[in-house]
C-alpha cells in the first residue's frame, strides 16, 4: 500500500471513530478533527518528526476506527506505585479516570481536582501539531488540578496512566490542566504502565500554568515494558518570579515522543530541564523541547543525557528562542550521548534563535563511547569489565537527578537507573 493510500485510509478510520464519539457534535472537537484531517500524521518529510517513524508504526499496528476505550478488570495498582511515597494518586485506566483506584489525601483547601470539560480544553483546537489536534478531537477523559494561592501542597500528585491491552489493542487519549496559583508550590509525577501483550497507543496533552512566585517540580517516568507507542505534549507557561524544575526518565517503550513547550512569559523566572534516556532493544525515544524566552531577566538551563544500547534509537531536538524584548536572558542547553553498540543511533539537534543583543546563551552536544582509559583504570584496580562500565555510566547519568528534591522519589529513580545500567551486556 502506498503512503498516500495508507494516509487516506487512516484518516477515514479516524473520521469514523470521531462520529462514534459521544461528544462528536462539539464544535471545538470538530475544528480539531478538521485540522488533523488536513494535516494527517507526520511523516519523515516533516522536519519535526523526520527521525521518528510515527506514521509508519501507527499505521502498521493500530486499527483507528474504534473510539471506545477497551474495558478493564484492573482492581489494584500497587505494583505501579513508588514504594514508600505518600501521594495524591490519580489513576487513568485506558484513558478513563478511575475514582475507585485513585486516592486524594490532601484537603480541598490545598488542591482542587475536578473533571475537565470540552469547553475547558478548547484552547488547543487550532494547534499546528497533528497529535495535539488528534487528542483535542478524541480525548476520552481529563482532569483539572488547581493549587490555590499561597498554598504549599506537601504531598506530591502522582498521575498514573494504565493501559490494559490484555484482550485487545489499547488506543487512549487523555487530557490534563494544571494551575499553580500565586506563591504556591506543587510536585507533579507522571508514570505510564501497561497490562497485556497487545500494542498500545496513547496521546497525552497537558496545559500547565505557573503563576507569579509559584513553583512546580515535574517528574515524568517512562519505564513501561509493554508495546507502548506514546506521544506526550506538555505546554507550560511561567509568570514573573516563578520556578520550574522538570525531569524526564525514559527507559522502555516501543516509541516514546515527548514534546515540551515552555513559554517563559515573565521576568526573573528560573527554568530547569533535565532528561535521561537509557534505551535498549528496538526502543525509539524522541525528546523535543522548546524554551521560548518572552520577557527579560530570566534563566533557563537544559541538560539531556542518553545511553543507547543494542538497536535503540535516541532523538533530541532542543530549541531556545530569545525574543527582542527578552534582554538579560541566560539560556543554556546541552545534550550528551553514549553509544554502546555500532547498531545504536542518536540524532541530536540543539538550536538557538536570538533576537536580543544583551544575553548569555550557549548550546552544544556530544556523542561518543565510554572512555577506554577510565575503563582500563578501573579494571586495573580489580573491577570486572561489566561493573566498570556500569560505574562509569552511573556517574554519567546521575547529574540529571539534580532537580529532584524528594528523597523517596530520588531513591526510587536511582534504583531504576542502577538496575537498567547493570543489565547492559558487559561483553560489548
Amino acid at each position: 500500500m502506498s503512503t498516500t493510500t495508507s494516509d487516506i485510509d487512516l484518516k477515514s478510520k479516524i473520521a469514523k471513530a470521531f462520529e462514534a464519539h459521544p461528544d462528536h457534535q462539539n464544535a471545538d472537537r470538530k475544528n480539531a478533527l478538521a485540522g488533523f484531517l488536513k494535516m494527517g500524521l507526520p511523516t519523515n518529510k516533516s522536519e519535526e518528526y523526520r527521525f521518528t517513524p510515527v506514521a509508519r508504526l501507527l499505521e502498521k499496528n493500530f486499527d483507528f476506527d474504534k473510539v471506545s476505550p477497551a474495558e478493564s478488570n484492573l482492581t489494584s495498582i500497587d505494583s505501579f506505585l513508588i514504594p514508600g511515597l505518600e501521594a495524591n494518586v490519580l489513576v487513568f485506566v485506558n484513558g478513563r479516570y478511575s475514582k475507585s483506584l485513585s486516592t486524594v489525601v490532601s484537603s480541598a483547601k490545598e488542591i482542587q481536582i475536578t473533571p475537565l470539560s470540552a469547553s475547558d480544553a478548547k484552547t488547543l483546537t487550532t494547534s499546528t501539531d497533528s497529535f495535539v489536534l488528534l487528542n483535542s478531537a478524541l480525548w476520552h477523559d481529563g482532569l483539572s488540578i488547581r493549587v490555590p494561592a499561597n498554598t504549599n501542597v506537601e504531598l506530591p500528585v502522582f498521575i498514573l496512566h494504565v493501559s490494559d491491552a490484555s484482550s485487545n489493542q489499547s488506543v487512549n487519549h487523555t487530557r490534563l490542566q494544571v494551575t499553580v496559583e500565586n506563591d504556591s508550590s506543587l510536585t507533579l509525577i507522571e508514570r505510564s504502565a501497561s497490562i497485556g501483550e497487545n500494542p498500545i497507543f496513547h496521546t497525552f496533552v497537558e496545559e500547565i500554568k505557573i503563576a507569579e512566585k509559584a513553583s512546580l517540580d515535574y517528574i515524568k517516568i517512562q519505564n513501561d515494558e509493554g508495546k507502548l507507542h506514546q506521544v506526550a505534549t506538555s505546554l507550560i507557561r511561567q509568570a514573573d518570579n516563578s520556578i520550574l524544575n522538570t525531569f524526564t526518565l525514559t527507559l522502555s517503550g516501543t516509541l516514546i515522543r515527548n514534546n515540551f513547550n515552555i513559554a517563559v512569559d515573565g521576568e526573573n523566572c528560573e527554568s530547569h530541564f533535565y532528561g535521561l534516556y537509557l534505551l535498549n532493544g528496538n526502543t525509539i525515544a524522541d525528546n523535543h523541547t522548546v524554551v521560548d524566552h518572552l520577557k527579560p531577566n530570566s534563566h533557563s538551563n537544559e541538560l539531556y543525557k542518553g545511553v543507547m544500547d543494542e538497536y535503540a534509537k535516541g532523538v533530541f531536538n532542543g530549541k531556545i528562542f530569545v525574543r527582542p524584548h527578552a534582554q538579560l536572558t541566560n539560556a543554556f542547553q546541552s545534550n550528551r550521548n553514549i553509544l554502546m553498540t555500532d547498531t545504536a543511533t542518536i540524532n541530536t539537534k540543539p538550536q538557538l534563535e536570538i533576537w536580543a543583543d544583551d544575553v548569555k546563551c550557549s548550546h552544544g552536544c556530544t556523542t561518543g563511547q565510554l572512555d577506554e582509559e577510565a575503563l582500563f583504570y578501573l579494571q586495573s584496580r580489580g573491577i570486572p569489565m561489566g561493573e566498570a562500565k556500569a560505574m562509569l555510566l552511573y556517574a554519567f547519568a546521575m547529574e540529571t537527578l539534580a532537580p529532584i528534591k524528594n528523597e523517596t522519589i530520588k531513591n526510587y529513580l536511582d534504583t531504576l537507573i542502577s538496575k537498567r545500567l547493570n543489565r547492559l551486556d558487559a561483553t560489548k
